[in-house]
This record gives structure tokens, C-alpha cells and sequence, in this order.
């Protein structure tokens, strides 16, 4: 009994390990710093944001929610100092394993008084999806691509 109870210990110990190296590199793989802007990237299914009450501010943005899309969220940082950007024009470029790819401006959103850029994209399928993104800072006549690559788990 002691030795069934000590692998089960040793089982659930090496689960929290496994999560505890995958989890820093799976939030690397969803942020970079381009040219001295940190970029944070997301995605939200539609049905959580849909699942807020009517008077909620996520429920208004984008014209509403769409019916199977996927809420991108990007989040802008100056790298050096930390501060929020939130004047930026954002522009994210949507492709998938047989599927157009879609292009859209993602538009400034305020939530809980945090600004960050956001559009709905159709994601069908598990992916993978790459994920183009254009961000231009006022004043700047170039734009500072990223790329992220997505896949539904």
C-alpha cells in the first residue's frame, strides 16, 4: 500500500513539475519584443466573451459578438519603461491550414481601465493559425511586424 501511495505522490509531483517548465514557455511563445515594444498576444472564444452579462463592456465591442469566431487580444508595452501603449494602430492578418486568410484593424478596447487592441477572426478547426501582426506608432511611418503561431488546445 505504501508503495502504491509513494507512486502516486511521485506521479502528481512530476505533473506539477512538467506544468510548472511548460507554462514559462508557453507565455514566451506568446509575447515578444519587437523593436522595443513588448506585444502580448491572445485568444478568447467568442462564446466566453458571449457568456458576460448584456451590460458588460466586452459584450458591446466589435459590433458584438460573432456566432464561432475568436476574440484576438493583443497588449502593447513600451519594453524599457513598462508603460502601456495605447495609441498604437494594430492591424492582425489571420491565416489557417485551408482557410483564406482574413486581415482586419484591430480597434482599441478598455477593459477595467486596461487599453488593449481586439477583433473577432473565424478560426475553424484546431490550426495551426499564424497570426501577422502590423503595429504602427503615432508619429512612425514604418509599422513593427510580429508573428504568432496558434493552435487550439
Amino acid at each position: 500500500m505504501k508503495s502504491r501511495t509513494s507512486r502516486a505522490v511521485y506521479r502528481w509531483l512530476g505533473a506539477l513539475l512538467a506544468l510548472a517548465v511548460i507554462a514559462p514557455l508557453e507565455a514566451q511563445l506568446h509575447q515578444q519584443v519587437v523593436d522595443g515594444v513588448a506585444i502580448y498576444f491572445g485568444v478568447v472564444p467568442a462564446q466566453v466573451v458571449r457568456g458576460h452579462g448584456p451590460e458588460h463592456a466586452e459584450r458591446q465591442m466589435h459590433d458584438g459578438v460573432p456566432a464561432g469566431e475568436n476574440h484576438i487580444v493583443i497588449a502593447l508595452f513600451d519594453a524599457k519603461s513598462g508603460k502601456r501603449i495605447t495609441d498604437a494602430d494594430v492591424t492582425a492578418r489571420v491565416a489557417g491550414k485551408g482557410s483564406p486568410a482574413t486581415e482586419k484593424r484591430l480597434e482599441p478596447m478598455e477593459i477595467a481601465g486596461a487599453m488593449s487592441y481586439g477583433g473577432y477572426f473565424y478560426m475553424a478547426g484546431a490550426g495551426p493559425y499564424r497570426i501577422e501582426l502590423r503595429v504602427r506608432l503615432p508619429g512612425s511611418q514604418r509599422a513593427i511586424p510580429a508573428v504568432f503561431n496558434w493552435t487550439r488546445r
